[in-house]
C-alpha cells in the first residue's frame, strides 16, 4: 500500500468492555479524533476475539476485567489469530504487577480507564510502533469515562 493511501484510510479501532457505558464513552471519544473509527464493539474477551476476527481492527482496546475471558486471556488468543494488531489495555488500575502479566500477553500498553488523555496518547504510541505503560498512582478520577 502506498504512503498516501494509508493517509486517506481510517485508523479501524475495536473496543472491548464489559460496561455499555464505558464502551459508549470510549466510542465517543475515539470518533472525535480525525482519521480514527470505531469498526466493532465487543462485550468479553471472547466476543473480542470473534469480533476481532470478523473487522481485523488497527489496534484493540480491551479491558482487563471482564467475565468469561479477561482482558489479558484474549489477548493471549488475539496474538496468536492477529499477532500484527497491538493491544491498549483499558483497566481501572494499572499496577506493576497488571503491567508484568501484560506484557507477558503480548500487550502492548495499558492505561487507566480514568484518563482519557493517557487513553489517546497509548493510541498514538501503539499507531507509531511504541509500547505504553504508565503506572500511576491511585488517585480520584477528574476526566473519568466511569
Amino acid at each position: 500500500m502506498s504512503r498516501g493511501l494509508a493517509k486517506l484510510m481510517p485508523l479501524r479501532i475495536l473496543i472491548a468492555d464489559d460496561s455499555r457505558a464505558v464502551r459508549h464513552s470510549l466510542h465517543g471519544l475515539l470518533e472525535q479524533h480525525p482519521g480514527w473509527e470505531v469498526c466493532a464493539e465487543a462485550v468479553d474477551g471472547a466476543d473480542a476475539v470473534d469480533k476481532a476476527q470478523e473487522c481485523v481492527p488497527d489496534i484493540i482496546l480491551l479491558d482487563f476485567f471482564m467475565p468469561g475471558m479477561t482482558g489479558v486471556d484474549a489477548a493471549r488468543v488475539l496474538g496468536r489469530v492477529l499477532p500484527s494488531v497491538p493491544i491498549l489495555l483499558v483497566t481501572i488500575y494499572v499496577t506493576s504487577e497488571l503491567v508484568k502479566q501484560a506484557k507477558a500477553a503480548g500487550i502492548k500498553g495499558a492505561a487507566p480507564k480514568s484518563d482519557t488523555r493517557g487513553i489517546l496518547n497509548g493510541i498514538e504510541a501503539l499507531v507509531n510502533k511504541e509500547t505504553f505503560f504508565e503506572i500511576k498512582p491511585i488517585e480520584p478520577a477528574t476526566d473519568s469515562l466511569l
